[in-house]
C-alpha cells in the first residue's frame, strides 16, 4: 500500500468527518402531521399515549410543544424512521429536550437508537437497540442519566453515576459519541461527564489478569511492627482492676446470721496498669504488601470500533411512567457537535428563561403573572 493511496483515505476520512450531516430532526412544528411520521407499536394492547402539548406552562405556546404522556401508570411505546446512516469514521450526536412538569416521581424520559430492521409497530420492551440514553427517574435512589451501548449482543450500562435534573423545567440532554473512542455527556449544553468508551464500560475483557501461576512465598512477611522480644512484661505488673474499698465500714446494724457475711463494695485499682502488651519495633523482614503480579490476559482484543454502528434508522420511545406528563421535544441526530450546540441554543435556549411556572393573582380586576 503506497504511501498516497493511505494519504489519500486519510483526506477522504477526515472530509467524510467534516461535512455535517442532519440524521434526523423533529421540533413538531407542524400540527398533528407527527402522526404521520411516528408509530405507535401494537406489541400490547394498552399503551399509553401522546398528545401534542406545550403543557400548563412554558416558553413559547408553539415552539415548546412536543411528545406529552398523558396517561397514569402506563408503559409507552411511539417510533419514528429516517434514512439509515452508519456513525463509521464520524461523530453520533443525539440531543433532545425533556420536562418533567409533573413532578415525576417514578418514570423513564430517555430515548433507544435502533438499527432500521427495527419493526416498529412491534417495537417493545426486549427489542434489541444500538443506544439508550437520557433520563431515568424512581424515588429518591434513582435519578440517573442512562448511557447503554449494545455491543456483541449485550447491553452494557455505564460504569459512572451521572445525575439528571429532576425539577419541573425543560432540559436538554446531549451525548457525543466520537469515532475515537471516547465520549461525552452534556446536559443544558454543559459537559457533565466524559472519558473513554473501554474504560467507563465493560465491554471488554480486561488488559491485565492476575498471574494464575503466581502465588505468595511461604515466607513473605506482610507484618511492619512486630512485638520486641526484648521486652519483657514487669513482675509487679499483674494488679487486679478492682480491689475491695479500704475505706469501706461494716455497718453497725449488720447482722451476719440475717444478712450474710459482709464485703466490702469493690472500687478502681489504682495500682491497675491494663492488659502488658510488649512494645512495637519495626520487623527487620519486612516485606511490604504482597502484590499479585499481572500478566497480559490472552482473551482481550482491542477493538477500535467499539463506538460503530453499522446501522442507524429509528428513533424511539420505549419507556414506563408512573405519573404522566412529560414532554419530549426537539430530537436531533447530528454528526456535527457544534451544530448540535447552536441547536440546543436556539431551541431550548430560546425559551428556557420564560419556562417558569407561575402564579396569577387578581387584583382591582386585573391579572398578574408572577413567575417562580
Amino acid at each position: 500500500m503506497t504511501v498516497m493511496f493511505l494519504l489519500v483515505i486519510s483526506m477522504s476520512i477526515a472530509l467524510i468527518t467534516a461535512e455535517s450531516s442532519v440524521y434526523f430532526r423533529e421540533q413538531f412544528e407542524d400540527g398533528d402531521a407527527w402522526k404521520s411520521r411516528w408509530v405507535e407499536s401494537t406489541h400490547k394492547s394498552d399503551y399509553g399515549k401522546f398528545v401534542l402539548s406545550a403543557g400548563t406552562f412554558y416558553g413559547d405556546a408553539e415552539k415548546d410543544k412536543g411528545l406529552q404522556t398523558s396517561q397514569d401508570a402506563h408503559f409507552y411505546a411511539l417510533s419514528s424512521r429516517f434514512k439509515e446512516f452508519s456513525n463509521k469514521h464520524q461523530p453520533l450526536v443525539v440531543q433532545f429536550t425533556v420536562k418533567h412538569e409533573q413532578s415525576i416521581d417514578c418514570g423513564g424520559g430517555y430515548i433507544k437508537l435502533f438499527p432500521s430492521d427495527l419493526k416498529q409497530e412491534d417495537m417493545h420492551g426486549d427489542s434489541t437497540y444500538n443506544i439508550m440514553f437520557g433520563p431515568d427517574i424512581c424515588g429518591p435512589g434513582t435519578k440517573k442519566v442512562h448511557v447503554i451501548f449494545h455491543y456483541k449482543g449485550k447491553n452494557h450500562l455505564i460504569n459512572k453515576d451521572i445525575r439528571c435534573k429532576d425539577d419541573e423545567h425543560s432540559h436538554l440532554y446531549t451525548l457525543i459519541v466520537k469515532p475515537d473512542n471516547t465520549y461525552e455527556v452534556k446536559i443544558d449544553n454543559k459537559k457533565v461527564e466524559s472519558g473513554s468508551l473501554e474504560d467507563d464500560w465493560d465491554f471488554l475483557p480486561p488488559k491485565k489478569i492476575k498471574d494464575p501461576d503466581a502465588r505468595k512465598p511461604e515466607d513473605w512477611d506482610e507484618r511492619e511492627k512486630i512485638d520486641d522480644p526484648d521486652d519483657k512484661k514487669p513482675e509487679d505488673w499483674e494488679k487486679p482492676e478492682n480491689i475491695p474499698d479500704p475505706d469501706a465500714k461494716k455497718p453497725d446494724d449488720w447482722d451476719d446470721e440475717m444478712d450474710g457475711e459482709w464485703e466490702p463494695p469493690m472500687v478502681t485499682n489504682p495500682e491497675y496498669k491494663g492488659e502488658w502488651k510488649p512494645k512495637q519495633i519495626d520487623n527487620p523482614v519486612y516485606k511490604g504488601k504482597w502484590v499479585h503480579p499481572e500478566i497480559d490476559n490472552p482473551e482481550y482484543t482491542a477493538d477500535p470500533e467499539i463506538y460503530k454502528y453499522n446501522s442507524i434508522g429509528v428513533i424511539g420511545l420505549d419507556l414506563w411512567q408512573v405519573k404522566s406528563g412529560t414532554i419530549f421535544d426537539n430530537f436531533l441526530i447530528t454528526n456535527d457537535p457544534k451544530l448540535a450546540e447552536e441547536v440546543g441554543n436556539e431551541t431550548w435556549g430560546a425559551t428556557k428563561v420564560m419556562d417558569k411556572k407561575y402564579l396569577s393573582i387578581k387584583t382591582d380586576q386585573k391579572e398578574h403573572a408572577y413567575y417562580i
